[in-house]
């Protein structure tokens, strides 16, 4: 199943040390990296002197840059936008360097309790700017449903995809931050189909919320992926295991679920494990 695609993945969730994740990679014989964070880096704060020396590096171990794993639109939506928009047109460039067109963003957090549509007008006001620069620079944003954003459900990220989508403004889709919306996956890949570009690899419980491995929990994963096999998928599977605590979790989501006690080699070599036993490798 699948067999066009390409298997990627988090790879700080292994180790915070470039040469860890390498190793690691190796092992599994996986050859991209959705880039995140490296060296207690993250991935914004990189230079570009530092981001030609990662290149090099890459390029030695024979690993490519499948998207950067940016945390681009995901601030509040109270938050001052200037400055964001300014460390969008940063990781625009480390994208040039490592030779990808991918950049991984959010639709912005809304205040907790309050209505997502009372701020639609500033939300797509904000994407609009991103999009606009995204053809200028020539990149592919990359617009992931996560927790507490505005498009944090299906019908809005429908919405988003309606007012944005085309050469430069695509959808990730992640299974495990749907179940914990309570977003039922198969709904949702119903309604974003057309625009799907990208698919991130975790699964969740929907009672708890708790990440599992691929196929282990309610996110329909091996149903969906034989849907995207049958329509002609032919992009990424991005591994973002979740299943152990690693360095930067803290600093990724608002209200992050305790995770496993395991290592990040287990944890990544668990979830490779689980999505290849899916497609069959």
């Amino acid at each position: 199943m699948l067999e066009k695609c390409v298997i990627t993945g988090f790879a700080d969730e292994i180790d915070k040390m470039v040469d860890k994740q390498l190793e690691v990679m190796e092992s599994l014989g996986v050859k991209y990296v959705e880039f995140r964070s490296g060296d207690e880096i993250p991935v914004a704060k990189y230079t570009i002197e530092q981001a030609k020396a990662l290149k090099e590096r890459l390029d030695a171990a024979g690993v490519k840059v499948s998207a950067v794993g940016s945390p681009i639109g995901k601030i509040q939506i109270t938050d001052d936008f200037e400055p964001h928009f300014e460390e969008l047109k940063h990781v625009c460039e480390l994208a040039k360097i490592w030779e990808t067109p991918y950049i991984r963003m959010f639709s912005f957090f809304i205040p907790k309790g309050e209505d997502p549509a009372t701020y639609k007008d500033e939300v797509f006001a904000r994407m609009a700017r991103f999009v606009e620069y995204a053809k200028e620079a020539g990149v592919v944003l990359l617009h992931e449903n996560e927790k507490g954003i505005y498009g944090d459900i299906a019908p809005r990220c429908k919405e988003l995809m309606e007012a944005f989508y085309g050469d430069n403004f695509k959808c990730t889709f992640d299974f495990a931050n749907f179940v914990q919306c309570k977003q039922d996956t198969l709904e949702a890949y119903e309604l974003l189909k057309p625009y799907i570009h990208y698919v991130h690899i975790k699964d969740a419980i929907w009672e708890t919320g708790t990440v599992v491995p691929a196929g282990k929990g309610d996110g329909h994963v091996a149903e969906i992926l034989g849907k995207l096999d049958a329509a002609g998928y032919e992009g990424f599977l991005s591994l973002e295991p979740h299943l152990a605590n690693f360095a930067t979790f803290k600093t990724l989501e608002q209200d992050g679920a305790k995770l496993g006690e395991g290592t990040g080699t287990w944890a990544y070599t668990t979830a490779h494990a689980a999505l290849m036993e899916i497609l069959g490798r």
